[in-house]
């Protein structure tokens, strides 16, 4: 059931849901404007899943599944929050089925919490198959503790078709759609409003005792956010009782001070009572929870005796400042951004260093790979975040502080809060360049216009830009690109490379072997045709010469799998393009075609709320056999724009029986994201789940590897031509 929740919620509910938390869309007749199903409906599986006005129970529309040879279930999901009270909980719905063989149409209910489901039934027991008209079903379930969300819809397993209209869920026989919601008590965090203008710290000058002071005090204050079961549960508001303590704290003259203030501190936040159901950390565990530093700040004993009686104790589920998302990625929770603070505050300034380092020393997956020490970083930064006044400055210092991760998923953007038009400017070159060959690389036109008129040609290399070298701008940029691996990092810095505040830049290169100058008109991004990727994204599939089918993954949809399955079922071989993200999730609908049994294509760590720190692998993900099986040679064509779902689809289609990968190392990043807030309105992220091959190895940084590596060449580049395809081509020839 694991893999049913991760890719509903992580692929399609997330972004599907408007729904308020009284009213729900159960009959189908709200519809999306957009798509061809019910407002606020997901899917999961790669089954004709739309809304239909052909065949409904009452009112204009109903749900429909409709098999297809190449998968084996589909769902239709729709997700309500458990914010009601009682004993039991009932779905009730009516089917119609339509030659429904080989498994079997049913309602799903099922019940999740801290990312599990704590009760489930799809009617399987009721083996309802053939063909039936409309009738009512329904499914009954306890209401456990801890239910955060009830997950209903419809299910096909196996070939046919089948209907669902007039869903109605009931909670003790009361119909949900007149149920209010349970009266949740307002945490007393959420009422602690002390500092929301400024945590009036005042820091002393730093001295050598005060920066190990800071650093131990960081440590235990993200210790106790995570595991202190009161203050994990948002009885107190943590941000502020750290501007609280400090001033005390850092008054102190020496180790026992400094410990019997702390500990005082831990002991004003009430006995904790024994945990009943706290385990002690699995021997089996990947990563287990990094406690070293307990022995590291030569504490007291009773100071040491009480942190570990706090982790024997550990809060245990979902709590006010951490969550389980349904994808089994950490969901750090109730993290203000802190918009009415103004720079500078010393005091939210060192709060938003103590949040990262703790979530990432707890809750990254792949803190072990990191090119520094985690557990040195905290002691490093606190100087730097004290001396921060402005806010460029601000965003500065968290971006090499992100960078530290080595995660090209942390890379800011989108609505992150970096204001980076400041940092970076806001006006762009009409050229794209590329590193090859360890040169700057000019490889596409942003105007297309300019081609003729442009003095600088495709395959020039640039050395200068407004009279700094190219190696030492790359230098200076170097911490702005948090990345996993330099191939990233130079990828990403090429796209704002030649971007500027100016109007202009003055670039210097080599054409034909020639040393030429040329000013550069800078334009808005909105003027330009920017992609992040040199090669035509036309033709979906198609054949080229020599009988080869040809599939770019970046422009495919589902719909048109199983034409392209009939259109190059006869190829010598096929070439899946993967050098760009693809909009949907191929791994499976399209990779099943090229296995012919079972077959484990990846592994994958989640974190242990009950035990932050701890990460253990789940079962190994499979790929299915589709109903027929693809005889020619499978060659994907990957590079450093390979990246995340492009890097999972890779792997998956890795295992396919007769499969080449050829061209470079991918991105290295590969896993959901996690988010968290900082002060001052920054939004940062990191890799939440950590992906590896079956035999445990990493991908993260390291990335996928080729089996042929082809790098593009300058000349090539000249020539216009695509160097991995020509390969691909090749390959597949060579019989």
């Amino acid at each position: 059931m694991k893999y049913f929740l991760v890719v509903i919620f992580s692929f399609n509910i997330v972004n599907n849901y408007s729904q308020s938390t009284t009213k729900f869309n159960l009959d189908f007749e709200k519809q999306d404007l957009y798509e061809n199903i019910a407002r606020d409906w997901g899917t999961y599986g790669n089954y004709e899943i739309t809304s239909d006005t052909t065949s409904v129970h009452t009112g204009k529309y109903s749900g429909r599944i409709v098999s297809n040879e190449d998968d084996t279930d589909g769902s239709l999901v729709y997700y309500i929050p458990a914010v009601y009270e009682g004993k039991t909980i009932r779905l009730d719905g009516f089917i119609k089925t339509k030659n429904v063989e080989n498994g079997f149409a049913g309602l799903t209910l099922s019940i999740i919490g801290a990312g599990e489901s704590l009760a489930f039934d799809n009617m399987k027991a009721a083996d309802l198959k053939g063909t039936n008209d409309w009738n009512r079903y329904s499914i009954t379930l306890p209401l456990p503790e801890g239910a955060e969300y009830f997950l209903i819809g419809g299910t096909l397993i196996g070939s046919g078709a089948v209907w669902f209209d007039d869903f109605t869920v009931t909670i003790d026989g009361e119909d949900i759609q007149s149920l209010s919601p349970k009266e949740i008590p307002i945490p007393k965090a959420k009422l602690d409003k002390e500092f929301d203008t400024g945590s009036e710290v005042e820091f002393p000058e730093l001295t050598v005792d005060s920066l190990d002071k800071l650093t131990l005090l960081g440590k235990i204050w993200g210790f106790l956010k995570y595991h202190h079961p009161a203050i994990a549960s948002g009885t107190y508001n943590w941000d502020y009782e750290l501007f609280r303590i400090l001033p005390e704290y850092l008054s102190t003259k020496n180790n026992l001070d400094r410990d019997t203030v702390l500990l005082n501190w831990i002991e004003s936040f009430g006995e904790i009572e024994e945990c009943q159901t706290c385990k002690e950390t699995s021997e089996l565990a990947f990563l287990k929870p990094d406690h070293s530093w307990f022995d590291n700040f030569f504490m007291t004993t009773e100071l040491k005796s009480a942190l570990n009686s706090i982790y024997a104790n550990r809060h245990q589920g979902k709590g006010f400042y951490l969550g389980l998302d349904m994808a089994g990625r950490p969901d750090l929770l109730n993290e203000e951004i802190y918009k009415d603070v103004n720079l500078p505050d010393q005091g939210f300034q060192l709060l938003a260093l103590y949040k990262y380092w703790n979530a990432v020393h707890y809750f990254f997956p792949y803190k072990y790979l990191t090119d520094e020490d985690w557990s040195k970083i905290l002691k490093e930064y606190i100087p730097v975040f004290l001396k921060v006044k402005t806010r460029p400055e601000y965003e500065l210092t968290v971006l090499k502080l992100i960078g530290e991760i080595n995660d090209t998923h942390a890379s800011p953007g989108g609505y992150s809060g970096f204001d980076l038009d400041k940092l970076r400017g806001d006006s762009y070159a009409p050229i794209r360049v590329r590193f090859v060959e360890e040169q700057l690389v000019v490889t596409h036109y942003y105007i297309k216009e300019l081609k003729d008129s442009l003095d600088i040609k495709i395959g020039d290399v640039i050395t200068q830009i407004d009279n700094v070298p190219v190696e030492e701008i790359v230098q200076n940029l170097n911490f702005l690109y948090p990345a996993s691996n330099n191939e990233t990092k130079l990828r990403d810095i090429t796209n704002d490379i030649l971007r500027s505040s100016k109007k202009k830049a003055v670039v210097k290169y080599i054409s034909n072997k020639i040393e030429k100058e040329i000013e550069l008109d800078l334009y808005p991004k909105s003027s330009l045709d920017l992609k992040w990727y040199d090669y035509d994204g036309e033709n979906t599939y198609r054949i080229l010469d020599g009988n080869i089918g040809y599939i770019n993954l970046q422009m495919l949809t589902d719909s048109q799998i199983p034409k392209l399955k009939e259109l190059l079922k006869d190829t010598k071989g096929i070439i899946i393009d993967i050098r760009r993200r693809p909009f949907g999730f191929f791994y499976n609908s399209l990779g099943s075609y090229f296995v012919s049994k079972p077959t484990p294509f990846v592994k994958v760590t989640y974190g242990n709320i009950n035990n932050p720190g701890e990460f253990n692998f789940q079962n190994d993900y499979e790929i299915l056999p589709s109903s027929e099986t693809y005889e020619g040679k499978l060659v994907v064509l990957l590079n450093e724009d390979t990246q995340s779902s492009s890097e999972w689809a890779t792997m998956a289609f890795k295992v396919g029986n007769n499969t080449t990968l050829i061209g470079s190392h991918t991105a290295g990043a590969d896993g959901d994201i996690s988010d968290l807030n900082l002060p001052f309105e920054i939004t940062t992220y990191f890799s939440g789940i950590g992906v590896y091959y079956p035999d445990g190895r990493e991908t993260q940084r390291i990335g996928i590897l080729p089996d042929i590596e082809v790098k593009p060449s300058i000349e090539g580049i000249r020539q216009g031509r695509d160097e991995l395809l020509e390969k691909a081509i090749e390959v597949i020839n060579n019989e």
